[in-house]
């Protein structure tokens, strides 16, 4: 493993206890130049993971407490006219930032989270018709509530699609949760956390997924999975040729942090679940096939 990427995931298990997995996949996600959301119970970690993040990896960051009432200026900025210039003045909203945590951002309407799309899928943002540049790296991480918690708003489809991965942390192990009550709290450790990484490297590191190598025979088997889905009968809609991009970046990314130079069947099925089921729409409640259906579906080439 990369000695950076090392010293990285080691450092967030020393805030995040128990959850390796969690962890890697949030750090192969951002590595694939992908935005994270984190669904769960509310005081499961969700938010301490984001900030986490953006320690390790040394990126400014700026976080929105996403409420019913939240307007799209409040993120995304607004110009305000100044008496003494007689101009109109932009001040920048919290996006302008390498990384946004956007938190709790299914409280929020759905007019407020469309905020975010063009800023997610281009890296910049249009207000009053100037088009400004975010700076880079730039990364959302938000976090939501589960959908029968009062007083969500369910994301778009589309708003779903722009996030690369979506992970769940769960509850910690007794070890784990025993340390979490014994040990200092997570939030002054947070303050202690020495980067890992400047926003340079992380860059570099970012170059260097997109140069692992995919044999075809790697491809065949996205693309079979892929397909799979499309035909699965209990599946409203199959998975999109950019999940299947995304599959493939993020199986780099996993195989870049193991410290190998080409991707592995074992790197798409680690990062499979993560990809694709908040992308997949069942028919009817309860029918939609798990990931571990879907990979046990599909032979590997």
């Amino acid at each position: 493993m990369n000695p950076h990427l090392q010293d990285a995931v080691a450092s967030l298990s020393r805030i995040v206890l128990g959850k390796d997995r969690q962890l890697r996949l949030a750090l192969s996600c951002l590595l694939a130049r992908g935005h994270l959301l984190v669904e769960d119970l509310p005081g499961m970690g969700k938010t301490t993971v984001a900030l986490a993040l953006a320690r390790v990896l040394g990126l400014t960051h700026h976080r929105v407490q996403f409420t019913s009432d939240l307007l799209p200026a409040d993120i995304l900025g607004v110009s305000i006219y100044e008496t003494a210039s007689g101009n109109f003045r932009f001040h920048p909203g919290p996006v302008f930032t390498q990384l946004l945590l956007a938190d709790e951002i299914n409280r929020a309407s759905p007019k407020t989270q469309s905020a975010l799309l063009e800023a997610m899928a281009e890296e910049q943002v249009s207000i009053d018709g100037q088009t400004r540049a975010l700076p880079q790296p730039f990364f959302v991480v938000a976090t939501q509530n589960p959908s029968d918690q009062v007083g969500v708003f369910a994301l778009p489809e589309s708003q779903l699609d722009r996030f690369l991965m979506r992970i769940s942390m769960g509850y910690p192990a007794a070890a784990a949760e025993r340390a979490l009550l014994t040990e200092p709290e997570r939030r002054d450790l947070l303050l202690g956390l020495a980067p890992s990484l400047t926003p340079e490297a992380l860059i570099e590191l970012q170059r260097e997924v997109q140069q692992v190598r995919t044999a075809p025979a790697l491809i065949d088997y996205i693309l079979a999975l892929v397909h799979h889905t499309r035909a699965h009968p209990a599946l409203q809609h199959g998975l999109s040729p950019r999940a299947a991009l995304a599959l493939r970046h993020a199986a780099q990314a996993w195989a870049l942090i193991d410290g190998r130079g080409s991707v592995i069947p074992e790197d798409v099925q680690a990062v499979f679940a993560a990809v694709a089921t908040h992308r997949l729409q069942a028919r009817s409640a309860g029918t939609a096939p798990s990931a571990q259906d879907i990979l046990a579906a599909v032979a590997i080439p």
